[in-house]
């Protein structure tokens, strides 16, 4: 299993990257990490451009009543994810990535709403 996080500066601290070094070894993407976390690019990956605003769409649908409840939302929300949904997820991940390298890793997103 490999761990992704984007270039966040919290996630660059030491003490989080001796963690990460010590849990996941050379398994894990991020800044200052074995596999580097691409400059400008919080957005590239499917969960921070699309999944995680759907699914707290439908965890807060209702609010939640206690942290139990909480959790049970997350975990129902998650299991209930339409296959389409995730399929769409993934296809505009590609896009994503093909703009990426076709702008040489620069700004493409005017190429997205372009």
């Amino acid at each position: 299993m490999w761990f992704q996080q984007d270039g966040a500066a919290p996630h660059f601290a030491l003490i989080v990257r001796q963690f990460l070094n010590q849990n996941y070894r050379e398994r894990w993407i991020g800044r200052g990490g074995p596999v580097n976390w691409p400059p400008n690019s919080p957005d590239l990956t499917s969960p921070d451009f699309y999944l995680w605003g759907y699914q707290k769409n439908v965890v807060f649908e209702e609010r939640p009543t206690t942290r139990e409840d909480m959790q049970d939302r997350i975990r129902q929300a998650c299991a209930a994810i339409p296959r389409q949904t995730l399929l769409n997820t993934v296809r505009h991940f590609q896009r994503r990535l093909t703009l990426c390298l076709q702008a040489n890793r620069g700004n493409f997103k005017q190429l997205l709403h372009g």
